[in-house]
C-alpha cells in the first residue's frame, strides 16, 4: 500500500497561492476526504498529490510498501477518477476496456466482461462511448478507476452526473474496493465521503490560514 508524506506543501499561480503549508501524512490503508467549498484549491491538491502538477513549495514523498517511489513513477500505482477526466469516445465501450486494460489491469480474477456486467452496461457493449449518457461515461470513469489493481486510488467528486440510483452504485463499489489501498476523495458533499476515517479541510491551509 502507498503512503503519501506532505511537508510544507504550497501550489501558487502566478501570485495566488491555492495552499500552503501544507503537512499532512496521507497513511497507507487510510481513505481520507480532501473538504472544502468549490473553487477552493481541492481538486488542485489531488492534482499535485498524484504528481500530475508540480508543488510551489514544500516537498512529496511517496512509499509503496515502506519502499521509495518516484514521483514520475507514481502513475504506475495510481487510479484516478474525475468528471474533467476525458473517456476515448471514439471506441466501443468493448474496445474502451481491452485498450484502457493494457495499461492498467483490472483486479486479478476480474474480467473485461465481468466490469461491464458491475456497471450494468451489459446492453452497452458495443455502443460508442460518444453515445453515453453522462451518468454512464461517469459510472465508466468510477469503475475504470475503482476496479483497477493500482493501489492508490484518487476520486474528484466522484458523484458528478449520477442519479440517485448511481450513487447508490458509487457507495456500494467504493465500500468493496476500499481494502488494501490509500483513497484520497475530494469532495463536499458527504454521501461521497461518509465512510473516511480522516478528514482534511483545504481552506485551512488556504493563504489567509498560512500567514
Amino acid at each position: 500500500m502507498m503512503q503519501i508524506t506532505a511537508v510544507g506543501l504550497g501550489k501558487r499561480f502566478a501570485r495566488d497561492w491555492i495552499f500552503r503549508e501544507l503537512t499532512h501524512v496521507f497513511r497507507a490503508g487510510t481513505a481520507t476526504a480532501i473538504l472544502g467549498p468549490n473553487g477552493a484549491g481541492k481538486s488542485t491538491l489531488l492534482n499535485t498529490l498524484s504528481g500530475q502538477q508540480l508543488p510551489t513549495a514544500g516537498t512529496l514523498t511517496y512509499e509503496q510498501d515502506g519502499r521509495a517511489v518516484a514521483v514520475e513513477d507514481v502513475p504506475a500505482y495510481l487510479a484516478y477518477a474525475a468528471p474533467y477526466l476525458e473517456l476515448i469516445e471514439e471506441l466501443t465501450l468493448t474496445e474502451l476496456l481491452q485498450f484502457h486494460t493494457r495499461f492498467k489491469p483490472l483486479r486479478p480474477g476480474l474480467s473485461s466482461a465481468q466490469l461491464i456486467e458491475l456497471m450494468y452496461l451489459e446492453k452497452s457493449r458495443h455502443k460508442l462511448v460518444r453515445d453515453f449518457s453522462s451518468g454512464m461515461k461517469q459510472r465508466l470513469k468510477l469503475a475504470l478507476a475503482l476496479y483497477s489493481a493500482a493501489p492508490l486510488l484518487l476520486l474528484d467528486e466522484p458523484t458528478t452526473n449520477l442519479d440517485r440510483a448511481g450513487v447508490h452504485w458509487y457507495q456500494e463499489h467504493v465500500r468493496a474496493t476500499l481494502p488494501g489501498r490509500t483513497v484520497l476523495i475530494s469532495s463536499n458533499v458527504p454521501e461521497e465521503y461518509d465512510f473516511c476515517p480522516e478528514q482534511l479541510l483545504i481552506t485551512d491551509f488556504g493563504a489567509q490560514a498560512a500567514r
